[in-house]
């Protein structure tokens, strides 16, 4: 059946990446990304997870699958435009996995607080045997820095038979990372996918100009 609205898909990667560069600082990675099909299985703290790996995967120009609550796809069933799925529609996802797509996966299932990992749901591993590609831990955080806006840092871990223990040990060392840093610079190492949207700090506006200029204050 032929698409009766193919202008709608354009429209809403528009949308998605406007959301993204206006309400983030930026997005930044690091690590080996796949090369094909794989299944990406990211902690879930933030309303922005999905949009982040949505741009990642427009960034590396891979296929990309993501598993959505179904109560999700009925209130923006437009989101199947840009590759989420019912969450129950497992083979399908591995169907798209061993085609070459990215099949992102919450493992945790829905979004959680910021802390220890939730218990693990089985889907993220059952996609990936059943594919036959690799199962890949990714650490993520939407954290507010030194800057105006929430920045997003992702670290890409190795193939993994041990999910759990992987992200652990993925998310141990972005923490760490975050807490030795310098605030007010991005991460070391870091590649960055998406500008996003300045902080007022890192430019002087017309208000402030004018004011240094009438008091002469420099």
């Amino acid at each position: 059946m032929p698409d009766r609205a193919p202008w709608a898909t354009p429209v809403l990667r528009h949308s998605i990446r406007r959301s993204l560069h206006t309400g983030l600082g930026g997005v930044w990675v690091r690590g080996f990304l796949p090369s094909g099909g794989a299944v990406l299985s990211p902690n879930h703290n933030s309303w922005w997870d999905g949009y982040v790996l949505r741009e990642l995967a427009w960034w590396a120009g891979a296929d990309f699958r993501i598993l959505t609550v179904t109560r999700q796809l009925r209130r923006f069933p437009f989101l199947r435009r840009v590759g989420a799925l019912e969450a129950g529609r497992v083979r399908e996802a591995a169907r798209g996995a061993r085609n070459g797509a990215w099949v992102a996966v919450f493992p945790e299932g829905a979004v959680q607080s910021a802390g220890p990992l939730a218990e693990l749901h089985p889907g993220a591993a059952w996609i990936a045997r059943a594919a036959g590609v690799p199962l890949i831990p990714v650490a993520l955080r939407v954290v507010m820095r030194g800057g105006q806006w929430p920045e997003a840092y992702l670290r890409i871990g190795k193939q993994t038979t041990d999910l759990a223990g992987a992200l652990v040990h993925e998310l141990g060392l972005l923490d760490a990372e975050l807490a030795s840093s310098d605030p007010e610079q991005p991460l070391a190492g870091y590649l960055r996918v998406m500008r996003g949207r300045s902080s007022g700090s890192d430019a002087v506006d017309w208000p402030a100009r004018l004011l240094t200029l009438i008091t002469g204050d420099r």
